[in-house]
């Protein structure tokens, strides 16, 4: 295997930029097939519009089911990017480079897949922009500012931008190369376009440099407050037991950055497999982030025998009664039992040996688990809640997920992976400037700022290395 000091500019570019310019035999079916699950997911959605919610399992008491416990589940996912990207770019902290474009994108598309799935959740879509932003204001009637349904979208959709533009400033350098390689003059002007006349002049380095850091700071508190107000969803709904503890913010967000990096990793091991980038994302990549891995599953644990610690201790009969209802009672019993094992107990002491940690296989497979466990976790922190609630008067039974709520949850999954493959197959998944920049630093460090060859700074700013070293 190549190490980066050991290829020149052109390579990363043939080697990196490969998949896009021609098509692999293996993105044509799985789109195909992605595409499939999609539109079943979105014609099941029509007739849930046609027929009503009631073809769904919500039910009283049980109003949210698998839709929200989806939703909390994409918003915890999306924040892979900002924790791989923007604080490991502030932190400075090299192993990031090859992992930071994926964990961006996959943050953009699980955004709009956890928008959708309350979109899906409210069974009128055509009422929705109303009660959130009014625009009929001669009725007098508006929108409750207490209701998560105001937050979630301005909290999420603050989110969705920033995330957008982050990734689009730090693409500008490699959509530059994309537009100066295309053969074709209709995608050359589309490059063209889309990289805004990025030429590599210094003055547009520093500009790209800048922005991308001020983006990374000031993404960090939409970062935490947005898992922060998913959680305050469920703390200020009255009435529901196992709802109202105090640790739900910083639980939730543990949560989100476990379910968050475990997807990267998974990502990584998927871009080595698929598209042959083991140049790049090395066994010491697999290394970095499951030993971040490590102490992030660590925190998350111990936050959540905090919040149990928390439900238990004032003894109150009605949050008793939901504990044994979520972990001895059927059917969240068994659920309680492979959440916990497949979140914590499988993967942490296969993460503690070195050997295991660097294995692309193993990381994929402990990294899946993870997040089934995690999407478990969401489902056993709404559906025993609502189960529990003592102030109904009557029931009309208890929730069982439909057909119809399945195939529009899958729905979501199959569309993030198919926004994924659709952008690796238009914009390079590993940044190149990055890998470049770190080749240099390297080189750099190495032998010294004076003779770094003219094949690794071809193309790179003079100043930054000169600056900067």
């Amino acid at each position: 295997m190549q190490e980066h000091t050991q290829l020149s500019q052109k390579q990363i570019n043939d080697e990196l930029l490969r998949d896009i310019l021609t098509v692999p035999k293996w993105w044509l079916p799985a789109v195909v097939g992605l595409g499939i699950l999609v539109a079943t997911g979105l014609g099941a959605f029509s007739y849930m519009v046609y027929h009503g919610v009631g073809v769904t399992g919500l039910n009283r008491p049980v109003f949210w089911g698998f839709f929200i416990a989806n939703f909390v589940f994409w918003i915890g996912i999306s924040h892979a990017g900002i924790m791989i990207s923007a604080i490991l770019r502030l932190t400075q902290a090299e192993w990031r480079r090859p992992v930071t474009r994926a964990a961006e994108v996959m943050t953009v598309f699980s955004l709009i897949a956890a928008l959708h799935t309350p979109l899906f959740h409210v069974g009128r879509p055509w009422r929705v922009l109303y009660w959130i932003f009014p625009y009929d204001f001669d009725r007098g009637i508006w929108p409750n500012i207490r209701s998560p349904f105001v937050w979630d979208p301005s909290a999420v959709g603050t989110y969705l931008i920033a995330s957008s533009l982050f990734v689009f400033v730090c693409l500008l350098p490699d959509i530059a190369i994309l537009r100066d390689r295309a053969k074709g003059l209709f995608v050359k002007r589309i490059y063209a376009f889309l990289c805004l006349g990025f030429r590599g002049t210094p003055r547009q380095w520093r500009l790209q440099t800048v922005a991308g850091i001020l983006l990374s700071a000031l993404v960090l508190p939409v970062f935490v407050s947005v898992h922060s107000i998913v959680s305050w969803d469920f703390a200020v709904l009255i009435g529901v037991e196992g709802w109202h503890s105090t640790i739900f913010a910083p639980y939730f967000i543990i949560g989100a950055i476990h379910s968050g990096v475990s997807a990267v990793a998974m990502l990584m091991a998927l871009a080595v497999w698929l598209y042959k980038l083991d140049n790049y994302i090395k066994p010491d990549h697999f290394d970095a982030i499951a030993r971040l891995l490590i102490v992030v599953a660590t925190t998350w644990f111990f936050f959540f025998f905090l919040e149990w610690v928390y439900a238990l201790y004032t003894l109150d009969s009605p949050e008793i009664a939901l504990r044994e209802l979520q972990a001895f009672q059927w059917p969240y019993g068994p659920l309680f039992a492979i959440f916990v094992i497949l979140s914590f107990v499988i993967p942490v002491p296969i993460w503690l040996f070195k050997r295991f940690r660097r294995s692309a296989k193993i990381m994929f497979w402990t990294t899946i688990l993870v997040n089934i466990g995690m999407w478990l976790e969401r489902f056993l922190i709404i559906i025993p809640g609502l189960v529990r609630r003592t102030h109904m008067t009557f029931d009309w039974g208890t929730y069982h997920p439909s057909l119809v709520e399945i195939l529009i949850v899958v729905e979501t999954f199959a569309f993030v992976a198919l926004g994924m493959l659709l952008f690796a197959k238009v914009l390079p998944l590993i940044p190149l400037f990055d890998v470049k920049e770190g080749m240099v630093f390297r080189h750099l460090i190495k032998v010294g700022r004076k003779t770094v060859p003219a094949s690794i700074r071809e193309g790179l700013p003079h100043h930054y290395y000169e600056k900067k070293h």
